[in-house]
């Protein structure tokens, strides 16, 4: 019984571009959401009914619940497409990997002198890369909208807190002291920015390719029945770790387009 690679094997090239099984799923998903955009456009009406009804209310729904987080509107409108895009695709690509034939349909590959069956298909969140990529996209997209929400000087400041320690000199060493730990915080939360980046990637990589490993374990174990269990908990938890990942960007931004307290109270006055 051969386990699950931790990287994503490669089933053809273009070129010199490797085209990974995971790749392959990510394609996949995105053709799917493709054609429903396309579906909905043909389809829209003034009176909304079948699948853009659905489509509305799923809109609605999740727009209300990011208002929750938010706290206003604009915000939710300004951030839903990133949460619902990503929740979406990381749910798909979760539950796609789990379909008939996702690990068991595939080509034969001389791999160290022997012939193994490499699936075409393979959840793309299984693949360090994908995770890794909408990891730092959505820390990013943090950083870019709290640029525009406080600017540039109150976002910096957030992390390098100069201005602060310069200041500081005029009011005694006590405050120098404290200006200086401040600094040190700052530089703390640079580091805790690419921690997000790690925890966030190496959460969903490692549910999801835990998962396909515990599912094939246990189909070289007994392959009739025993798998289905396993099965719907994968389910479950495609759906938690898409959720998961897509409230902790939302709470990323969320905090970072919120000005700091101290910001508030120098503008009171």
């Amino acid at each position: 019984m051969a386990l699950v690679p931790a990287a994503a094997e490669p089933i053809f090239h273009l070129g010199s571009f490797p085209v990974t099984n995971a790749l392959i799923n990510g394609w996949i998903a995105a053709g799917f959401f493709i054609l429903v955009a396309v579906l909905l456009r043909r389809r829209s009406s003034v009176v909304p009914k079948g699948l853009q009804n659905a489509a509305e209310g799923i809109t609605e729904f999740g727009l209300a619940e990011v208002q929750k987080v938010t706290g206003d509107r604009e915000r939710a409108l300004a951030f839903f497409p990133i949460i619902a895009t990503l929740f979406a695709f990381i749910l798909f690509s979760n539950w796609i990997g789990l379909l008939p034939g996702s690990g068991s349909l595939g080509v034969w590959q001389a791999h160290e002198g022997e012939n193994v069956l490499v699936p075409v298909m393979r959840a793309a969140t299984s693949d360090l890369n994908f995770t890794l990529a909408i990891a730092l996209f959505a820390v990013a997209m943090s950083h870019l909208f709290g640029l525009r929400a406080v600017g540039l000087r109150t976002h910096i400041g957030r992390f390098i807190q100069i201005e602060g320690v310069l200041k500081s000199f005029a009011k005694g060493p006590m405050a120098v002291m404290v200006a200086l730990i401040e600094f040190a915080v700052g530089l703390l939360e640079i580091i805790s920015e690419f921690a997000k980046v790690l925890s966030l990637s190496l959460r969903l990589f490692g549910n999801v390719f835990a998962g396909e490993v515990l599912l094939t374990v246990m189909l070289g174990i007994f392959a009739w029945g025993l798998p289905i269990p396993f099965l719907f908990l994968e389910v479950m938890v495609g759906a938690i770790q898409a959720t998961v990942f897509s409230l902790l960007t939302l709470a990323y931004l969320t905090v970072m387009t919120t000005p700091p307290a101290h910001g508030e109270e120098v503008a009171a006055h």
